[in-house]
């Protein structure tokens, strides 16, 4: 080792010390080189060494950069697709995700936004068709080609009841920042655009955000 002060550094822990044949006849007496006066005066050396070329001024330049804003993602969304529109709830309201089955009709009652009852897990949901409050046509589905898609029930808390709605793609759980939300484009379909608080870019994906207060509640309304 050498220091730019102008003396070199013993380094004598590396060669008789415990990093070398452990001859030093001080280790009898510090055990380790680290409790010798010869290996704090080394370190002192090194710490005391002169800067080299241009420290100064690189760390100058470093400093008085902005500090770069690093956007927190602390919202998150569970996103689906109905026919070709992609589209998330909080995924704080998520219940639970099951096999698509078929809902059992309810006389005189289904029909609309009420597709029938369904059994998941030994309960009893409502099942609701998204499709049809948001008038999502289903004339022009999408498909996926380099993956496997399969239909699911989803089951949600919307305006404190719980709702079984079939989707026919999941896409799971999308982080993002609450910056990341962008207005609702005037070309969503009039249906559609009053049920949504914002739409997410995920990649090529453009995902409307539901209100879950607004479908809640047409939900709740349905099964009156």
């Amino acid at each position: 080792m050498t220091e730019s002060i102008g003396r070199p550094v013993s380094d004598c822990w590396n060669r008789v010390g415990v990093r070398g044949d452990r001859s030093c006849e001080k280790l009898a007496t510090h055990t380790h080189c680290r409790n010798c006066d010869v290996h704090a005066a080394g370190a002192r050396s090194v710490m005391q060494r002169a800067l080299p070329a241009g420290y100064r001024e690189e760390w100058a330049e470093y400093f008085s950069r902005e500090e770069s804003e690093q956007v927190a993602l602390d919202r998150s969304a569970l996103v689906f697709r109905i026919a070709s529109e992609w589209l998330a709830f909080p995924a704080a309201l998520a219940v639970t995700v099951a096999e698509i089955t078929r809902p059992h009709r309810l006389p005189r009652r289904s029909g609309g936004a009420l597709d029938g009852i369904v059994n998941i897990k030994g309960k009893l949901y409502p099942a609701m068709s998204l499709a049809a409050l948001l008038s999502i046509s289903g004339d022009h589905p999408i498909h996926e080609d380099r993956r496997r898609v399969y239909p699911r029930l989803v089951v949600m808390e919307l305006g404190g009841q719980h709702f079984a709605l079939p989707v026919d793609d999941l896409y799971g759980i999308h982080r993002y920042a609450g910056s990341d939300v962008q207005a609702v484009p005037t070309t969503v379909s009039k249906g559609l655009q009053r049920y949504l608080t914002g739409v997410l870019a995920v990649g090529e994906k453009r995902i409307g955000c539901l209100d879950a207060d607004l479908v809640g509640f047409n939900f709740a309304s349905a099964l009156r």
